[in-house]
């Protein structure tokens, strides 16, 4: 029997615009996914430390205030301290491309903007574990 998967979002920072956030965990709920919602105003350590406390496959991260290029690789440093080097770092918000592109260059997954499909960004969870995490689906002999 193949376990849910478990994703971990959280807005860092200042930034209190929630609503898009609460619109994602909703469709990955939907989805199948367990979802764990931190909230607001939560920093780089917190945001870890559940990741840790929580076992999750996936780190998601709402940021609207700019302040991108510095958490991204920050919670990246940390997952990668707590020994999370097996964890997908993703999330969305108001990023340019080439903060995107860099981003991921820095080994933070794929980054969705304003307007992306959430049918995309939840098939792009879904195959990322499947491909990065298969103790989550296999199937037990028996």
């Amino acid at each position: 029997m193949e376990r849910k998967i478990r994703i971990l979002m959280a807005k860092p920072g200042l930034d209190g615009h929630d609503r898009g956030i609460k619109v994602l965990a909703r469709a990955f709920r939907d989805a199948g996914m367990e979802v764990i919602y931190l909230g607001l105003r939560q920093t780089p350590e917190m945001i870890v430390a559940a990741a840790v406390q929580e076992d999750v496959d996936v780190v998601a991260l709402s940021i609207l205030s700019g302040a991108h290029m510095a958490i991204f690789p920050k919670v990246k440093t940390l997952m990668a301290e707590a020994g999370l080097d097996d964890v997908l770092l993703t999330g969305g918000g108001i990023i340019p491309k080439k903060d995107m592109q860099a981003l991921q260059k820095q080994g933070v997954g794929r980054l969705f903007g304003p307007g992306s499909s959430l049918t995309e960004i939840t098939d792009y969870i879904t195959s990322w574990v499947q491909a990065n995490r298969p103790d989550l689906t296999d199937e037990t002999d028996g």
